[in-house]
């Protein structure tokens, strides 16, 4: 078997490992030193990092379906996490978790790196095809340089948006050009007047034209923005920049 056929099988063999979870694999890239990879636990450097993420509603669906207890802390990364962990393990991966730290890793640059996704401005990840409905969940270390399949010449579809529906329907204006007033939108989502965002999820995310097809259900969404109360209650944190 060539090295080629065994990276491309590791690739296979990740895929398949997460997919009941309702996750894929992102993309990857080959870290430089500017990239701040954490090392390997040998201290040696990381040659490859492949992105594990979701798109859509089927990792949802596969959460729900577990039926995980809802009283446990955080239980969609305890859901996710071992699961991850066995897939990074099949392979001789090793896994970054975005939600863990501090310090947190970069999981937006790394994307960026990674696939065809763009910070928006909302703050959020674009991806030409998932909109803002997608998040990463995991970042695999590989000590070998792995093959990849060569990077996508698109555009980021917020350069040809003239309107920026999703600047112009946030009730709080929380969103500046540089910065997100958790306060404000904090405030506002617990308040009298929060419960189109609080029950059915952000509005100016959900204002964004572009992947409409994969769209959080209702549940999954009042979900998430339970989940961002809760983070947004315990105060600032440097990271993870990452969406629910």
């Amino acid at each position: 078997m060539s090295a080629g056929d065994s990276n491309a099988n590791k690739l296979d063999a990740i895929a398949e490992g997460v997919a009941p979870a309702g996750l894929f694999v992102r993309g990857g890239f080959h870290p430089t030193p500017a990239d701040n990879v954490p090392p390997l636990p040998d201290g040696s450097a990381a040659r490859t990092v492949v992105l594990i993420g979701n798109a859509g509603a089927d990792m949802w669906d596969a959460f729900q379906a577990s039926r995980p207890d809802p009283g446990q802390p955080n239980p969609l990364d305890t859901w996710l996490e071992p699961q991850i962990q066995a897939a990074a393990e099949a392979v001789g991966a090793y896994p970054l978790f975005p939600n863990d730290g501090p310090p947190y890793v970069p999981i937006q640059d790394w994307a960026a790196r990674a696939e065809p996704v763009w910070r928006s401005p909302i703050g959020l990840m674009i991806h030409p095809r998932f909109g803002l409905w997608h998040v990463y969940r995991a970042a695999l270390r590989f000590a070998e340089r792995l093959e990849l399949a060569p990077g996508e010449d698109t555009p980021c579809p917020c350069d040809t948006c003239d309107d920026k529906p999703c600047l112009a329907v946030c009730p709080a204006d929380a969103f500046a050009p540089t910065a997100f007033d958790v306060a404000s939108c904090l405030g506002h989502v617990e308040g009298a007047d929060g419960a189109p965002c609080r029950d059915g999820g952000c509005l100016a995310r959900r204002a964004c034209p572009v992947g409409r097809e994969y769209l959080y259900p209702p549940a999954q969404q009042a979900f998430h923005t339970a989940a961002f109360m809760r983070a947004a209650r315990r105060g600032p944190r440097s990271g993870p920049a990452s969406a629910p």
